[in-house]
């Protein structure tokens, strides 16, 4: 256990940055969730409309120091390529 008080309060700042940045993160992985769940469903609109949301979401996490900005960039292009891949075959048959 730490005996200095500057040690002290370093544990204690990071405990509380700890559990913020999993709320944070938990937040962020739940909205991928609902939007993979979405595009399940077959919503394409809906999941049109909050794809934007989700990039802001995960863009907020780079800002904050949660995600590395490629992590980020991987999420996103992931989750774009989600988007598109039902609409594909349904150009490719018209």
């Amino acid at each position: 256990m730490a005996h200095h008080k500057s040690a002290k309060k370093r544990i204690r700042q990071t405990i509380k940055r700890t559990a913020r940045n999993r709320s944070l993160r938990s937040s962020m992985r739940t909205a991928i969730k609902q939007y993979r769940t979405l595009l399940e469903q077959g919503d394409a609109g809906v999941a049109t409309e909050a794809f934007p949301k989700i990039q802001k979401t995960i863009d907020k996490m780079v800002t904050k120091g949660i995600l590395h900005r490629n992590t980020a960039a991987r999420y996103k292009s992931r989750l774009s390529q989600a988007l598109a891949e039902p609409s594909a075959p349904a150009a490719a048959t018209a």
